[in-house]
């Protein structure tokens, strides 16, 4: 499967954020890019990947001792 490469704006649209978010990504080497001459890419699997990753689970609440089984 080939990839799409987003500009730095479409990530943004795809995060909900302005520009300057995947930029700090990029900057920070957070999220795996593509330079091609002087544009910067991202691939949409890598974008896929840093939101997994990021992505926070919630917890099981434990049944109390206390409570009633139906």
């Amino acid at each position: 499967m080939r990839d799409r490469y987003l500009s730095v704006d479409q990530v943004a649209e795809v995060l909900g954020t302005t520009a300057r978010f995947p930029r700090r990504l990029i900057a920070e080497r957070r999220i795996t890019f593509v330079k091609v001459g002087r544009h910067v890419r991202i691939p949409e699997s890598a974008l896929t990947a840093f939101v997994e990753a990021d992505t926070v689970r919630p917890i099981q609440r434990r049944r109390s001792r206390f409570e009633k089984v139906a």
